[in-house]
């Protein structure tokens, strides 16, 4: 439903990806891109559903500054980082706590992205 105008900003299913390796975690939405250590990543939870309004597309969040790259309403992760990283905007600034994505299925990213309990 929203593939048309997702495919207007540069959003297609060959640009709008998450890749997790030992080292790092990259988000990349169309031409926005996301790169930060994988320790970096302090907290994971799977959420959603969303309102369409507040999920589809490249957005800030207002109530705690985080990046939203959506392509689907059904649901996603948030990500919580240790150190805030820039994501929106080219420059680096504004840096984001957290970002959430949606993806094919996020509880396998959760899983992956899976923070150790250090209490």
């Amino acid at each position: 439903m929203f593939r048309p105008v997702l495919a207007l900003l540069g959003v297609r299913p060959a640009t709008a990806w998450v890749a997790v390796t030992e080292r790092d975690l990259t988000i990349r939405y169309g031409p926005w891109q996301l790169r930060t250590d994988r320790d970096n990543v302090t907290a994971v939870e799977v959420s959603g559903p969303y309102r369409w309004w507040r999920a589809i597309g490249p957005h800030l969040s207002l109530a705690d500054g985080g990046a939203t790259f959506g392509s689907s309403a059904a649901g996603g992760i948030c990500l919580r980082f240790g150190e805030p990283v820039p994501a929106l905007v080219p420059g680096g600034r504004p840096r984001h706590p957290a970002a959430t994505v949606t993806v094919a299925d996020p509880q396998a990213l959760a899983r992956l992205l899976a923070v150790p309990d250090l209490s």
